[in-house]
C-alpha cells in the first residue's frame, strides 16, 4: 500500500566528491531548452550571430541563479540564518566545528529565479536591439521541459516531497520529518497503509512524491501544451508568455495543495484551522507558493489583454503609413 524510496539513488554521482545529480540534473535542463530554443530560431529563419542564443543563455543563467537565490534567503529564510551567516548566501562551503565542510547552495527559489531570468532577459534583448517579446514567447516555450529534469533532481535529492498520505503510491522519503508512533493518528495512517511500526519510537509515514508529480505536469505537460498546440497558433506577440504564467501558476498552484508546506512559514494565509497540519489539509489555506502562483496568474491573465491591446496598435499603425508607390506618384 505504499512504496519505499529507491536505496539506490543518492545525492552524489560519485560517493566522496562533490559531484551531485542535482547539479547534473540543472544541466540537463539548460541544455534541453537551449537546443529548443535554437530549433525555433532555426524554423523562423531568424538572422542573429550564432553566439547571440548562447549570449543569451548565460545571462539568462546568471539571472536565474541570483533570483532564485535571493528569494531563498530572505523570503524562505524566516530564522535569519543568512542574515548570521551572510557568504554562506554565495559560498557553497560552511565551517562547522572547525572544519571546511561542502554544503552546496541549498536552497534556491523559482518564482525567484523566474523574475531574474525576466530581468536578465528584459535587459539582454534591449540591449542587443532583439524583439522582445518574440523571444520571450520562444523561451517560455522551450524551458517547462528543462523543469522536468530540475524537479527530477529534487526527487534524487529526496527533498520537497509531499504531504502524509495512503494513496497506494505514497513514498516513505528517508529525509522526511518522523511522526511519535504513540500518537494516535499515526497509528491510524500506519494501519491503513499496512505499514509495521515494529516498537519504534518514531514512525516514517508515506507522502505524496510530489516532485514527479511536478516533473511531468511543470515539464511534460506544460511543455506539450506549448509546443504542440499554443506555439503554431500564437495570435500576437506575447501570447505565449501569458500562456506560460497562467498555465505554470495553475498547476503549481493545484500541486501545492499535495507539496509539503515550509516549514517555517507554513500558511501564511489560513482561513480554516485544522487540528493537525502534518496530515490535514484546506483547500482554504494557502501556501507561499500559492500566493506566488496566484500572482503569477493575474500577471499572464493581465499580459493576454495588453499585449492583445498592443498587437491591435501596431496593426494600425502599419495600416496608416502612407504607401511608398502611391507617395512617389504624387510627387512626380
Amino acid at each position: 500500500m505504499y512504496l519505499s524510496f529507491p536505496d539506490w539513488l543518492h545525492p552524489e554521482i560519485i560517493p566522496g566528491l562533490p559531484l551531485r545529480w542535482y547539479g547534473l540534473m540543472y544541466l540537463v535542463a539548460f541544455f534541453v531548452a537551449f537546443t529548443l530554443l535554437k530549433l525555433q530560431i532555426k524554423e523562423k529563419s531568424l538572422k542573429v550571430n550564432k553566439d547571440e542564443a548562447l549570449n543569451l543563455f548565460f545571462w539568462l543563467i546568471i539571472g536565474l541563479l541570483a533570483g532564485a537565490r535571493l528569494f531563498a534567503v530572505t523570503i524562505y529564510d524566516t530564522e535569519g540564518y543568512y542574515l548570521k551567516h551572510p557568504l554562506q548566501t554565495i559560498l557553497p562551503f560552511a565551517v562547522i566545528n572547525g572544519k571546511i565542510v561542502f554544503t552546496g547552495l541549498q536552497g534556491m527559489s523559482y518564482h525567484g529565479g523566474l523574475v531574474g531570468t525576466f530581468i536578465a532577459c528584459i535587459i539582454y534583448l534591449r540591449v542587443k536591439k532583439l524583439d522582445i517579446w518574440d523571444w520571450t514567447d520562444m523561451l517560455v516555450t522551450a524551458a517547462p521541459l528543462g523543469y522536468t529534469f530540475g524537479r527530477l533532481g529534487n526527487f534524487i535529492n529526496a527533498e520537497l516531497y509531499g504531504r502524509v498520505t495512503t494513496v497506494p503510491w505514497g513514498m516513505v522519503f528517508p529525509t522526511a520529518e518522523k511522526f511519535p508512533a504513540a500518537q494516535a493518528w499515526v497509528k491510524d495512517i500506519a494501519v491503513r497503509v499496512g505499514m509495521a511500526i515494529d516498537g519504534g519510537p518514531w514512525v516514517n509515514l508515506p507522502r505524496h512524491p510530489s516532485q514527479l508529480y511536478e516533473a511531468f505536469f511543470e515539464g511534460i505537460f506544460l511543455w506539450a501544451v506549448l509546443w504542440f498546440v499554443l506555439r503554431k497558433r500564437r495570435p500576437f506577440k506575447g501570447f505565449l508568455l501569458s500562456a506560460y504564467l497562467i498555465g505554470y501558476g495553475l498547476i503549481r498552484f493545484i500541486i501545492e495543495y499535495f507539496r509539503e508546506p515550509d516549514k517555517e512559514i507554513g500558511y501564511p494565509i489560513q482561513l480554516v484551522k485544522i487540528d493537525n497540519p502534518n496530515y490535514q489539509s484546506s483547500l482554504f489555506n494557502f501556501t507561499t507558493g500559492q500566493i506566488l502562483c496566484f500572482l503569477m496568474i493575474i500577471c499572464g491573465i493581465a499580459g493576454i489583454f495588453i499585449f492583445r491591446q498592443l498587437a491591435r496598435k501596431e496593426k494600425q499603425t502599419v495600416k496608416s503609413r502612407p504607401n511608398l508607390r502611391k507617395l512617389r506618384k504624387k510627387i512626380r
